[in-house]
């Protein structure tokens, strides 16, 4: 089939790649987008810096099945706002639309072509949104500015990725964004981190690859950006991002051990969900935190992602370990609210932790109100942590806690500290 002004993508390098092209599409695709559309694995993204291309690349890899019968695509936006803006998604989509085959349904947000294939546009506000797709089925999903969404929504959408048996398309999962934004760190996790060894494959544009944009006046623009902005959309780094703000790596003195006269707590959040397919659960994590005239000492951090049992055999192992160390080391756990937190707390008094100094503590007010001793302690040079392998993730979380996808390390630490802060002001509940 030709394209647009008599462009064949059927010939010399794009035969090779068996690039499916559709007539809906107003302009040929960029080499970076051709690399796009020509996969057919399950999940991809396209990303990097502002103007390469990323929402005409999705535009693109939606339409190209829409002559078969039976084919569903849905684009989704982090707001119904954001999908409206002039050049996003849906105005795109009209444009590239209008005047075609295609029928509109305003009602719906849906184009529907001849075949009965149908492009959706939709948007999850809240982490409630993913429910309403629950019962629907698509087999294209495409998410623009994918930064903007939290892991859970992105997760949780493939379960609507689905196809009756004799379908000649495939599932995909298709996504593109910048960096920075709230779901920096686990989209750079996903797909720049893991990436190929999941099957991932990641297309990085940059605004040199799209030749149908005036690059140097956008240059210019960007270029009245703060540094990690710019860095970010011009350069399409995924290593520059904001600061969480609360706490800075410079602030913790790495020191070699903590005085062995400390007092120490072990404090668990915990976290029993095993990690599956397409899934990022929290973590069950315990922190060692000592305490000595006035400094604290992360001493220790261990963490896993796995079924209650293993979770149990952990905290168990944990407790028995950090029986050899200096003087006493008391162990804490966050009770969750309701008789289910009482009958955690009581099974793990009873059943693990017989015969330990063990108490489970409430939790009161929000994480970043409980994180803020442990910050303000660190920035005044009153924390100091021990030299360790664990200390890269450590201090990935604390470097964008409380925007990062996870934050339960802070969450133990949070709770070591408020517990040995209430054992000195003599409050005997905690310790």
């Amino acid at each position: 089939m030709l394209g647009p002004s008599g462009w064949n993508p059927l010939t010399t390098e794009a035969d090779s790649l068996r690039l499916k092209w559709t007539d809906y599409a107003p302009h040929a695709p960029t080499l970076k987008q051709k690399m796009f559309l020509v996969l057919q694995g399950r999940e991809a993204f396209y990303g990097g810096a502002a103007g390469g291309g990323k929402s005409d690349a999705i535009l693109m890899a939606a339409l190209q099945y829409v002559d078969q019968p039976g084919y569903h695509a849905l684009l989704l936006r982090r707001t119904y706002a954001d999908l409206a803006l002039p050049e996003a998604l849906m105005s795109r989509a009209h444009e590239w639309l209008s005047g075609s085959d295609a029928h509109w349904s305003a009602s719906e947000k849906t184009w529907t072509f001849p075949s009965g294939a149908t492009i959706s546009f939709g948007y999850l506000a809240s982490e409630g949104d993913k429910y309403r797709y629950q019962s629907s089925a698509f087999q294209f999903i495409g998410f623009d500015e994918l930064t903007q969404f939290t892991e859970g929504q992105y997760t949780y959408m493939f379960s609507r990725l689905r196809r009756l048996e004799g379908m000649d398309f495939p599932l995909r999962m298709r996504s593109a964004s910048n960096p920075g934004g709230l779901g920096h760190v686990w989209v750079k996790q996903r797909f720049i981190t893991e990436g190929i060894l999941q099957d991932r494959v990641f297309i990085p544009a940059a605004l040199k690859d799209n030749p149908y944009l005036d690059t140097a006046e956008y240059t210019e623009s960007l270029m009245n950006l703060d540094a990690v902005t710019r860095a970010q959309l011009l350069d399409g780094d995924w290593s520059a991002r904001e600061s969480g703000g609360m706490f800075r790596q410079e602030w913790f003195k790495i020191v070699p051990e903590a005085p062995a006269e400390s007092r120490r707590v072990r404090f668990w959040d915990l976290a029993a969900t095993e990690v599956k397919p397409n899934t990022d659960p929290d973590w069950t994590v315990g922190a060692l935190v000592a305490f000595h005239n006035g400094i604290y000492y992360l001493e220790d951090v261990r963490r896993i992602r796995a079924t209650p049992g293993s979770v149990e055999s952990l905290i168990s192992q944990t407790a028995l370990r950090d029986k050899s160390r200096p003087g006493h080391v008391s162990i804490r756990m966050e009770q969750e609210p309701g008789s289910s937190g009482v009958n955690t707390i009581d099974h793990y008094s009873r059943r693990v932790l017989l015969g330990y100094d063990f108490v489970g503590i409430r939790a009161s007010g929000p994480k970043v109100e409980r994180a803020r001793p442990v910050s303000s302690a660190a920035e005044a040079g009153n924390f100091r942590i021990i030299e360790a392998p664990w200390l890269s993730e450590f201090f990935d979380e604390a470097d964008v806690f409380p925007y990062g996808s996870h934050d339960d390390q802070i969450d133990a630490v949070a709770g070591a500290v408020g517990a040995l802060s209430n054992t000195s002001k003599g409050i005997g509940l905690y310790f």
